[in-house]
């Protein structure tokens, strides 16, 4: 799974929304977590344009993220980047998952009380 990947963010959690994001978090590296780059970029509004932008400004190829208007999701997987959408909890868990390859549209990430540990 080598590229860049980009992941919504909301404090310390995947945002719920692509068109209100206004943090992100940029992470190349490959499988390997440990010799990964990450950075974190503050945008200076939210707009799922300027967002689509980044990305393909940045040449990420995938995006995680919480709900996106089909409009966006239609547009960056046209421009033939993976979009990893619907994702509900904390960006850590998110991106543990993706590097290990598990992670999938849909996934809620946040821990159910009284199991274990995602």
């Amino acid at each position: 799974m080598g590229g860049k990947l980009l992941i919504t963010l909301r404090e310390n959690h995947v945002a719920p929304r692509f068109d209100l994001t206004t943090e992100v978090l940029l992470h190349s590296g490959g499988n390997s977590g440990a010799a990964a780059a990450r950075k974190t970029l503050v945008l200076p509004r939210a707009s799922a344009e300027e967002l689509c932008h980044l990305i393909l400004a940045e040449e990420v190829r995938t995006v995680i993220c919480g709900a996106i208007e089909e409009e966006y999701y239609q547009y960056l997987t046209w421009k033939k980047i993976d979009v990893i959408d619907s994702v509900m909890g904390p960006w850590e868990k998110a991106l543990e998952r993706f590097v290990s390859g598990r992670l999938r549209p849909g996934d809620i990430l946040h821990p159910i009380p009284g199991t274990y540990p995602l």
